[in-house]
């Protein structure tokens, strides 16, 4: 009977903002949510799903929608979302470069990179001997 009582007083302190006022001089509440409305963080922006695959060209854009997809059926049934969140935080990379250098610069790179690939040359590179030659030239 004493503890209800003693709950009573306290539920109505709590009601009327004097919890705590005895033992702090002040009165004491809970913390608020640190998450505000959600403890869901948001993500930023340009980091969304959608704000990503809008920000890639076509090619890649088809890559990320297919690996995006993947790794969202693998988190359904595994619970975990770290190939989502690899998938985003790959594909927010090369968002984040096509967008700065401009989607033709970055189409002129993946085609240089194709070439490259398919000919094991770099047509704009020089050899390790002309690389040498300029070191040595700039050390005398």
């Amino acid at each position: 009977m004493a503890r209800a009582r003693a709950l009573g007083r306290v539920v109505s302190e709590f009601r009327a903002g004097l919890v705590g006022r005895e033992r702090y001089g002040v009165g004491v509440t809970a913390a608020s949510n640190p998450f505000g409305d959600s403890p869901v963080p948001t993500l930023p922006p340009d980091t969304s799903p959608a704000a990503i695959r809008d920000a890639l060209i076509d090619e890649e854009r088809a890559e990320f929608e297919q690996a995006y997809q993947e790794a969202m059926a693998e988190a359904a049934e595994t619970l975990d979302l770290t190939r989502v969140l690899n998938v985003l935080r790959s594909y927010h990379r090369i968002a984040t470069l096509t967008q700065r250098q401009g989607p033709r610069a970055h189409r002129r790179m993946l085609d240089k990179v194709a070439e490259i690939q398919r000919t094991g040359q770099n047509p704009d590179g020089v050899s390790i001997e002309e690389v040498r030659a300029l070191i040595d030239q700039r050390l005398r």
